[in-house]
């Protein structure tokens, strides 16, 4: 399933977290981890000039190399192979590049969530381009909140569904992780209040999507118990993103899988990963799965 895994790293605080979590699958899977670091070459530094461009690049290139050594490090402990690699270029076009590259089966690295006011961050980008799902990290406060290798969990999968494509192949994703992990399935289905006026709707209208909502679980339910998955479901009445946040946070889940929307290369990134999609990737404290 996972035979290699890319971990982009820049030497940012906090980024141990996306680390662990990735090398803690390969150890689990067998897999090869790829330690990359992208000496930024974009639009960031045009207003430099040569010798200032110069300096940064060293700089950058210095700390590209100890933040690929530091995971190499990391890696040797675990009993994980892993191979390091230092370009030049814009950060999300050379991770996505090197993923198609390297044949990535995924993409494990750190986001900002929240705190990052530039809509399109490097995260987001990799996000709503790559080929292959990507795990976005929230980094750590603090190394009290950076767990070790072993100390990585993945008991309680949380995976929202609409029944669309993407969120089936988002599902896929999770029961493979579940699988490999043992861990227990959450499904929730998510009737959108944003959508839909809830209290003033008939009941038969709130009857008919609730039925729905159960159809489409009742389907995953019966794929992870296939498996020999424990496996919960929920339908659920609100705002999709809060909802499925909330649900997360009261089952203490490890990891959220959800689908995102085609592929595309510039514009608003919630309109690239689908907005329910993008906020919660934005806001979840835990560990967010998305397929595209």
């Amino acid at each position: 399933m996972y035979d290699s895994i890319l971990v982009p790293v820049d030497g940012t605080p906090g980024a141990e977290g996306a680390i662990a979590r990735a090398l803690s699958l390969a150890r689990v899977g067998g897999a090869t981890v790829h330690a990359l670091s992208v000496i930024e070459s974009g639009d960031d530094l045009a207003a430099l000039d040569a010798d200032e461009r110069e300096q940064v690049r060293r700089s950058t290139e210095r700390r590209g190399e100890q933040a690929t050594e530091h995971v190499m490090e990391l890696a040797d402990d675990a009993g994980v192979e892993v191979v390091r690699h230092v370009r030049d270029g814009v950060s999300h076009r050379q991770i996505v590049a090197y993923a198609d590259e390297a044949d990535a089966d995924l993409i494990v690295m750190g986001t900002h969530g929240e705190r990052d006011v530039r809509l399109g961050s490097t995260t987001e980008r990799v996000i709503a381009t790559a080929d292959v799902p990507v795990m976005a990290v929230r980094l750590a406060d603090g190394p009290e909140d950076v767990p070790s290798v072993a100390g990585v969990t993945t008991d309680r999968v949380v995976v929202p569904t609409d029944g669309s494509d993407a969120a089936d192949r988002a599902t896929d994703r999770a029961l493979e992780i579940a699988d490999l992990t043992g861990a227990t399935v959450d499904v929730v289905y998510v009737i959108d209040r944003t959508i839909y006026d809830l209290e003033d709707a008939p009941r038969s209208i709130i009857g008919n999507l609730r039925e729905g909502g159960e159809t489409v679980l009742e389907e995953v339910a019966a794929e992870a118990t296939e498996r020999g998955l424990g496996v919960n479901t929920e339908v659920l009445r609100g705002a999709p993103d809060e909802e499925i946040l909330a649900y997360a946070d009261g089952v203490d889940a490890d990891l959220l899988a959800m689908g995102t929307r085609g592929r595309g290369g510039g514009g608003r990134s919630d309109r690239l990963l689908g907005s329910t999609t993008a906020r919660v990737v934005r806001r979840s404290e835990r560990p967010v799965l998305t397929v595209r």
